[in-house]
C-alpha cells in the first residue's frame, strides 16, 4: 500500500512539474529577455511587458517548429494526467493480472511526448543566439520527462509482479 502511495505522489509531482513547465515563462531567458511557449516577456523601462511571440516568420520552419513543441507539451501534461485517472480506475476494477499495462502506455506516451519537445527546442529554437540561456522551465521538462520514464517503467513492472 506504501508502494502505491509513493506511486501516486510521484506522478501527481510529475503533471505539477509538466504543467509549471509548459504554463509558465522561462524556456529561454537573457537580462531582459525571457520567452516561453506561448510569448515572450521583455524588460523595458524597468516594467515586464508580455508580446506574442515574434522573431518566428509567418510560415517559416521556426514556427512550425514552435508549434510542435507547444502540442507535444501539452499532449504530454494529457497523456500524463490521463494515466493518472487510469491508475486508480484500474486499481479498484481490473483483476491483479491486468491492471498497470494501460496505464504504463499513457505514461510511456506522455514522456515520449515532453521528450519531442524538448528535444525539439533544443535543437532547433534558439541555437543561433549568442546571449541568454535555458531557463528553469526547460530543466523542468527535462526533469519531468525523467520522471514520467521512471513511472512508465514502474507501472510496467507492477504489471509483471501482479501476475
Amino acid at each position: 500500500m506504501l508502494v502505491l502511495a509513493g506511486i501516486v505522489v510521484l506522478h501527481i509531482t510529475t503533471i505539477i512539474l509538466l504543467l509549471v513547465a509548459t504554463i509558465d515563462n522561462a524556456w529561454w531567458i537573457t537580462k531582459t529577455v525571457s520567452t516561453e511557449l506561448w510569448g515572450t516577456w521583455e524588460l523595458k523601462s524597468s516594467d515586464w511587458h508580455y508580446f506574442s511571440l515574434r522573431g518566428y516568420p509567418e510560415g517559416s520552419t521556426q514556427e512550425e517548429f514552435l508549434q510542435t513543441v507547444q502540442a507535444t507539451s501539452v499532449l504530454a501534461c494529457i497523456f500524463t494526467i490521463l494515466a493518472l485517472f487510469v491508475f486508480v480506475a484500474q486499481l479498484f476494477t481490473l483483476p491483479k493480472c491486468q491492471r498497470f499495462t494501460l496505464t504504463g502506455i499513457f505514461q510511456l506516451i506522455g514522456c515520449l511526448c515532453i521528450m519531442i519537445a524538448a528535444s525539439i527546442y533544443t535543437a532547433e529554437l534558439h541555437t543561433d543566439d549568442v546571449s541568454g540561456g535555458y531557463g528553469h522551465c526547460y530543466v523542468l521538462a527535462w526533469v519531468s520527462f525523467v520522471l514520467s520514464f521512471i513511472l512508465a517503467i514502474t507501472y510496467l513492472i507492477l504489471k509483471k509482479t501482479n501476475e
